[in-house]
């Protein structure tokens, strides 16, 4: 009985320093509090800008454009294998060194060295300076006194991190804590065939993420993906399982009782999904990789032992989020701000690589019916947007299933806060 007195309590309750009262959105509309966060949360928190896979050998390199901190790393793997980030400015007038067909693109490729395109200056993959066109000209210069600007970068679990403070607050395990390191040990090396998509979002980026944090609308804006007993307003859905461990946030879901894990109810699917044997939930049958066998995942990727169990969903402070499915792959979300009311929205898909046709074919629908179930999400965030920036009302009242959201708004205040005080950044 005190099980279930437990399962029935309300997640709210289980952690009260988040209170039950309104929430104010005023962190979502005001420019001036949009400010305060670039210096309070993006340029002192460890910012996920990669995956290792995108720096295969020695000499690769990709830049990351940082609007929200008004800057661009170059991160590459020097000669010697070792992952580096640098501020992408040449050390001579500032120039934007590395960049493509305008120096406001991404780029990525091989090189042994980056060499400005304004005098030429070069720079190994270490940052080291090599090279300055008629050195003899400056006065009491020296190479080794201009190495690039190193940005602090740390890689777990193959994510690259970067933090832009100068000396961090916390390592970025220490950052991460034990929840999110609940993801140690699954095999991300295994799964890398990528499917990647983004868009430029009409809404503060904090209410887009609040959008994949929270299930209480899925019977609704999502209903055609449903199963019929999920399609019902009356009802609903609720997440059995929530978790909040310093500045990160935690759900994870159910699967469907008593249906073969190689098998999706045949009422739920698209047409598409019934041809192809795949959907939103991804490839029905799982691969055959020992390693993706749920019941060999870390621990930590069910912590609430959901018997059957679907998604997890681990969100990583302050905009990086990982879903984790038991069907063996995983998704990503980043939520990068342009403005106090616009940002830029990426959504990655990751599978085990693909060994026949057939195979790529499932993993390109589950990518592209995943990314409609996005998209009506984003369809709706103007309209948020403009709601919230009308100033009607001042603070909205949060249900118990809304217990991430509520977390997200109140971890946010902490940061900008500390930061007023002069103080680090929050830790976790």
């Amino acid at each position: 009985m005190a099980d279930v007195a437990e399962r029935r309590a309300s997640w709210t309750g289980r952690y009260p320093e988040l209170g039950t009262g309104l929430v104010s959105y005023e962190d979502s509309i005001s420019p001036e509090f949009a400010e305060l966060e670039r210096e309070a949360i993006f340029r002192r928190a460890w910012l996920n800008v990669g995956r290792v896979e995108q720096l295969p050998r020695r000499g690769s390199f990709f830049t990351k454009e940082l609007a929200v901190a008004r800057t661009s790393v170059i991160v590459t793997r020097d000669l010697d294998g070792q992952v580096r980030a640098f501020h992408n400015v040449c050390r001579h007038r500032g120039n934007k060194l590395v960049w493509d067909k305008t120096p406001r693109d991404q780029t990525s490729g091989f090189c042994r060295q980056f060499m400005c395109k304004y005098h030429g200056w070069r720079y190994g993959l270490d940052g080291q300076l090599n090279f300055v066109l008629q050195e003899e000209e400056f006065s009491g210069f020296s190479k080794a006194d201009f190495p690039l600007v190193a940005v602090n970068c740390e890689v777990w679990e193959g994510f690259i991190f970067v933090n832009l403070a100068r000396e961090p607050g916390q390592s970025l395990l220490e950052f991460l804590g034990p929840m999110v390191r609940g993801l140690e040990g699954y095999p991300f090396h295994l799964v890398t065939e990528r499917y990647a998509f983004r868009a430029d979002i009409l809404s503060n980026w904090k209410i887009f993420l609040d959008a994949f944090q929270e299930y209480y609308h899925a019977s609704v804006l999502h209903s055609q993906q449903q199963v019929p007993a999920l399609r019902t307003f009356e009802t609903g859905f609720k997440v059995p399982h929530f978790q909040v461990s310093g500045p990160h946030r935690l759900l994870s879901t159910g699967g469907w009782k008593g249906v073969p894990r190689h098998l999706t109810p045949p009422d739920q699917m698209y047409p598409i999904e019934s041809a192809t044997r795949a959907g939103l939930m991804g490839p029905w049958q799982r691969p055959d990789i020992p390693e993706l066998d749920p019941a060999r995942l870390p621990a930590g990727i069910n912590p609430g032992n959901l018997d059957p169990w679907s998604i997890s969903n681990f969100q990583i402070f302050p905009n990086f989020v990982i879903l984790v499915y038991e069907r063996g792959w995983y998704l990503t979300y980043h939520y990068w701000p342009t403005s106090h009311n616009t940002h830029v929205w990426e959504m990655s898909f990751y599978f085990p690589p693909a060994r026949n046709a057939s195979e790529r074919i499932r993993h390109e629908v589950t990518a592209v019916v995943s990314k409609e179930a996005g998209l009506q999400d984003a369809g709706t965030l103007d309209g948020t947007q403009m709601g919230l920036e009308s100033r009607v009302l001042s603070e909205y009242p949060l249900s118990d299933q809304e217990i991430t959201v509520r977390h997200l708004h109140k971890v946010v205040g902490e940061w900008v806060q500390s930061y007023l005080r002069g103080g680090q950044a929050a830790r976790a």
